[in-house]
C-alpha cells in the first residue's frame, strides 16, 4: 500500500492507537474536540500533604488475559504497572444490607446476614447462576438477561443485590439496561474474566503514575495533533475526503478514520450510506458524571467492606432496577438514588492518609471535590450486538474507516483491537501482531 494522508477523528485510545500505528507508514493528522488527549484515560495530578498523586478518573485497570493488545502496547512503550484488585461491595437501602465479596469475613460483615434467608438464598443463587451461565454459552439462540433470570427463577435478592449491581457497575449503565443485554454475550465476558468461577481469576494491573503515562509516550510519534478542534462535517468525494473543522479551512485527506463513538461518527458523515446509518444508529450511550473527591461519607457505612468497586443505593426499593449511578440515558429517563464509587487508594495503591474516590453520579454533592467530568459509555442490547457482526462491512468504503470500544464490550482493549484492525488494513500492523490475535 502506498503512502497516504490520513485523518483520524478522536483522541481516545482508539484514535491515539490508530494514529500511532499509521504514522509509521503514512502522514497522519489527529483531531480531538476536547482540550486533552486520552478520552477515558484521564489522569488528575494533585499535590497533597502526602505528596504528589496521579489519580485516574476513567480507565484504571487491565489484565494480561483479556487485554493482550494493551499489554503488548504497554511493553513496547515501557509502561510500568503494578498489581491491583477488583473487589466488589454493595450497600443496599442506605446500609440496611452491606457486604463485600472478598471472603467470609466481609460477606458476613453484618452478622445478621447469617440469619437472613434471602441473603443466604442469594449466595446459593450465585453458584446456580454460574453453572447455568456456562451452559448458556453454548445455547444456539441467546435470550436477553431478563428472560434468562425469569426463566431460571432466580431470586429478587440475587438479581437486585448482586448480579445487576455488579454488571451495571462494570458497564457504567442503568441496571434496567442490563436486563436487555443478550445473555450469552454477557456470559462470555463474565466467563473470560473469571467471574463465573470462585477461583482462577486474572491478576489485575494499574499503571504506575496513572494512565497519562502511556499517552505521553505515544505523542512523540504524532507530528500533527490538533486538540480543542471539533470536526463539524466529513465530506467524501471520489478522490479524497474533506474534513471540515470548527476553526480554519477544510482539510483534504486520502482516508479518514472515525475513532469516536458510533453516534458521533454518524453525525459527522455528510451523506451516510443506508448501511452506515443502520449500523451506527444501533448503538446508544449513557452519560455519567464522574467526580474525583475525598469525601468518605459517599462510601459504605462499614469500613470493613470497603472495596475497589462499591455499589450504593440510598433508599429502600431503588436497588430493584432503577438507574445504576443515577445517570440519564438517551431516552431521557432519570435514575434512582444509586451510585458507584471507586476507591482509588486501593485501585492505584496510592498510599498516604488522604483517601481518594471517583463516584459516578453521586447521590449528593461530595465535599472536598478535586475534579469532575462527564463520560459517555455504550449501552448494549440485541440491536447493538447484532450490529457489531456487520461493522466490518463499513471498513474502507468511500475512504472511511471506523474504530472504537463499541466494536466489542465497550472497554479499552476493545477500542485498541478495533484500531489495530484499521491500521492493519491500511498497511500498518502493530509490531506485536501475530496471526492468532484477533483484530476485529
Amino acid at each position: 500500500m502506498g503512502h497516504k494522508r490520513i485523518a483520524v477523528i478522536g483522541g481516545g485510545i482508539a484514535g491515539l492507537a490508530a494514529a500511532w500505528l499509521l504514522a509509521d507508514r503514512h502522514t497522519v493528522a489527529l483531531f480531538e474536540k476536547n482540550d486533552y488527549l486520552g478520552g477515558h484515560a484521564r489522569t488528575i495530578e494533585l499535590d497533597t500533604a502526602d505528596g504528589h498523586k496521579a489519580i485516574d478518573t476513567g480507565f484504571v485497570v487491565y489484565n494480561a488475559r483479556n487485554y493482550p493488545h494493551l499489554v503488548n502496547l504497554f511493553a513496547l512503550l515501557k509502561i510500568n504497572a503494578q498489581p491491583t484488585e477488583m473487589s466488589f461491595s454493595a450497600s443496599i437501602d442506605g446500609g440496611a444490607i452491606e457486604y463485600a465479596g472478598n471472603g467470609i469475613a466481609t460477606l458476613f460483615a453484618q452478622q445478621r446476614n447469617l440469619a437472613r434467608p434471602r441473603f443466604l438464598k442469594m449466595l446459593t443463587d450465585i453458584l446456580r447462576f454460574n453453572r447455568a451461565a456456562k451452559r448458556e454459552l453454548c445455547a444456539p439462540q441467546s435470550r436477553d438477561l431478563g428472560e434468562f433470570l425469569a426463566q431460571g427463577r432466580f431470586g429478587a435478592s440475587f438479581r437486585n443485590h448482586y448480579l445487576l449491581p455488579m454488571t451495571a457497575a462494570i458497564w457504567s449503565c442503568p441496571s434496567d439496561a442490563m436486563l436487555a443485554f443478550p445473555a450469552a454475550h454477557l456470559f462470555r465476558f463474565l466467563d473470560n474474566h473469571g467471574l463465573l468461577d470462585l477461583r482462577g481469576r486474572p491478576q489485575w494491573m494499574s499503571v504506575v503514575g496513572g494512565s497519562c503515562q502511556y499517552i505521553r509516550r505515544m505523542l512523540p510519534r504524532l507530528e500533527h495533533v490538533q486538540v480543542a478542534q471539533p470536526v463539524r462535517r466529513i465530506e467524501r468525494c471520489e478522490e479524497y475526503v474533506e474534513v471540515h473543522v470548527a476553526a480554519g479551512a477544510p482539510q483534504r485527506f486520502d482516508e479518514v478514520v472515525l475513532a469516536c463513538h458510533a453516534d458521533e461518527s454518524l453525525r459527522l458523515l455528510d451523506q451516510p450510506t443506508h448501511r452506515e446509518r443502520a449500523l451506527l444508529s444501533s448503538f446508544r450511550y449513557q452519560a455519567n458524571r464522574a467526580v474525583l473527591h475525598s469525601d468518605a461519607a459517599l462510601m459504605l457505612r462499614r469500613r470493613k467492606v470497603w472495596s475497589a468497586w462499591n455499589y450504593i443505593t440510598e433508599h429502600r426499593g431503588t436497588g430493584s432496577g432503577g438507574m445504576v449511578q443515577g445517570g440519564t440515558d438517551q431516552s431521557g429517563n432519570s435514575g434512582g438514588n444509586v451510585s458507584v464509587t471507586y476507591w482509588m487508594n486501593r485501585l492505584q495503591r496510592l498510599g498516604g492518609h488522604e483517601q481518594f474516590f471517583v463516584t459516578l453520579n453521586p447521590l449528593r454533592e461530595p465535599a472536598l471535590t478535586h475534579s469532575e467530568i462527564t463520560f459517555n459509555h455504550p449501552l448494549f442490547d440485541s440491536a447493538a450486538v447484532n450490529a457489531q457482526r456487520d461493522l466490518h462491512l463499513l471498513q474502507g468504503q468511500q475512504r472511511t474507516w471506523f474504530c472504537g470500544s463499541y466494536f466489542g464490550y465497550g472497554f479499552h482493549e476493545d477500542a485498541l483491537r478495533a484500531a489495530v484492525g484499521v491500521a492493519t488494513a491500511l498497511g500498518a500492523p502493530p509490531p506485536w501482531q501475530s496471526p492468532s490475535m484477533p483484530v476485529r
